[in-house]
């Protein structure tokens, strides 16, 4: 693992010196493509071709949508998109139930290319803004390189060409402020990211939550099922949000600046509020290409209410053909629309609901629904997912537990750990916002130098955490289960 992470940082720091050098555009382009093709294809050769056949394709069809946009134009694209997407997302599922013989069992077999979520999502992307007729106009090369971008091919964030299109034109400069934003969110992700391995793997062998998930136990008690409801949601939330700082720190060294995909979501206090900071460029990407389109269609307020529970059943068949992932994206739709029945409820008689207090309730029945749809987001069945969603409930079992101790504790060390930097962020973040005030404070001043300038002293505490968090990992030997957006 070290030395797969020393070798992709010594190859990123060639690549940035490279393109530093170049000062044609178009070389640099072609060198930043040539290097993501390379990426790409070093986690499965054959993923590759599919990219480059995705890519031909859909250039042609942004031309043909851009000489004469309609929506049979813009459904032919999207039909085409939605295929390749479908083919390999649900074929194999597909033909593992279907009758045996040897074509069904090879694409029973089939390997999903990694990430092709992430660049079909955002093809289409650019053939929605082509059809309502932005000036997007990017070469064959640009747009290849739009598609298989390094940074973002296997995980995203989903980009959009609008913004990544000036940018990838502009020439690259050896700035020290994107250096030092982007050592920092680098630093940043792999704490989280090594975090995110000690709650997947535990302590020790088999004290860890994947361990845990895949008992075959029948009936699971509160504090068990407690614990792995939210400590997954950690989980997930530290190696995603990790990546996504890892990738947007790498860009950020090129110059490029992408989409923020995590904004503090467990320190929302409502759901709707939290859907704005999780997972962000999926969750806009079906906002505005999804929910906006379907909503505006009809005025009625029933009809709103159903878009936007038809839109979050999208966003969990999105990730996978598992019941799991329809009925945790049901669960999300239904909370989302009672939220909204409770904000039209609050116009109509005329409250609101505010203050320290009512915001902490708010915030704990947040952090309690999501965590609840956790649980139907990582079980492996249904039938796990209801034994959990009984245990949740069991308050008669309070005093019982089967899970480990250290993964009680290491779930609530990181749960503290979060909340409490969460807040030491928006301290420093208040701190470094100018002042109406002028003072001539110098210990003042040294505080505001201090958070507007932390990666001064963040970059190299973040990297000893991130030292000593790997080194822990050396004394297991477990092997750490991929995550499961990089197999989108």
């Amino acid at each position: 693992m070290i030395t797969k992470t020393f070798i992709g940082a010594v190859c990123i720091l060639f690549l940035w010196l490279l393109t530093s050098r170049l000062k044609h555009v178009r070389a640099r382009q072609a060198a930043v493509l040539a290097a993501s093709y390379v990426f790409y294809a070093s986690w499965g050769l054959w993923f590759l071709p599919v990219l480059v056949v995705s890519s031909l394709v859909n250039y042609w069809l942004g031309g043909f949508l851009r000489s004469k946009p309609s929506a049979a134009r813009l459904w032919l694209g999207v039909g085409a998109n939605l295929l390749l997407l479908g083919f390999f997302k649900y074929m194999p599922s597909a033909a593992r139930i279907a009758a045996a013989s040897y074509l069904m069992n090879r694409l029973g077999h089939l390997a999903l290319p990694l990430g092709i979520s992430f660049w079909t999502f955002q093809a289409m992307s650019y053939l929605f803004d082509l059809c309502r007729e932005k000036e997007i106009d990017p070469s064959l090369l640009e747009f290849c390189l739009y598609m298989a971008f390094f940074p973002t091919v296997v995980s995203g964030p989903i980009c959009r060409m609008g913004e990544l299109l000036p940018q990838f034109r502009r020439g690259v400069t050896l700035n020290w402020l994107d250096f030092a934003s982007g050592v920092r969110r680098i630093s940043v992700g792999l704490v989280m990211m090594s975090a995110a391995f000690l709650l997947g793997n535990g302590l020790r062998s088999g004290a860890g939550l994947n361990t845990a998930f895949n008992q075959s136990t029948s009936r699971w008690s509160f504090p068990d099922a407690w614990c792995l409801a939210i400590g997954y949601g950690f989980l997930l939330f530290f190696d995603f949000a990790g990546y996504s700082h890892v990738v947007i720190g790498i860009a950020r060294l090129f110059g490029i600046e992408l989409r923020e995909n995590f904004n503090r979501p467990y320190l929302a206090t409502s759901i709707s509020s939290f859907w704005t900071r999780w997972h962000m460029s999926l969750s806009f990407w079906i906002r505005d290409y999804v929910f906006v389109p379907l909503a505006t269609s009809n005025s009625a307020s029933s009809w709103r209410h159903f878009s936007l529970f038809i839109s979050m059943v999208v966003f969990g068949l999105w990730h996978g053909a598992k019941w799991t992932f329809l009925l945790w994206g049901a669960f999300q739709g239904t909370l989302l629309v009672l939220h909204r029945l409770w904000q039209e409820a609050q116009r109509r008689f005329g409250f609101a609901w505010t203050g320290l207090a009512l915001d902490f309730i708010s915030w704990i029945m947040t952090f309690a629904s999501v965590s609840v749809g956790w649980v139907l987001f990582r079980a492996e069945s249904v039938h796990q997912a209801i034994s959990l969603l009984k245990g949740l409930i069991s308050i008669g079992s309070l005093h019982s537990s089967s899970l480990p101790r250290s993964l009680y504790l290491l779930v609530f060390f990181f749960a503290l750990g979060y909340f409490a930097v969460g807040g030491v962020s928006i301290l420093l973040d208040r701190i470094s916002e100018p002042e109406a005030e002028n003072t001539t404070s110098s210990f003042r001043s040294l505080w505001e130098v201090l958070s507007r300038e932390r990666w001064v002293w963040a970059t190299p505490l973040t990297l000893i955490i991130a030292l000593y968090l790997r080194l822990l990992m050396q004394t297991q030997q477990a092997v750490a289960s991929p995550l499961l957006y990089r197999l989108f």
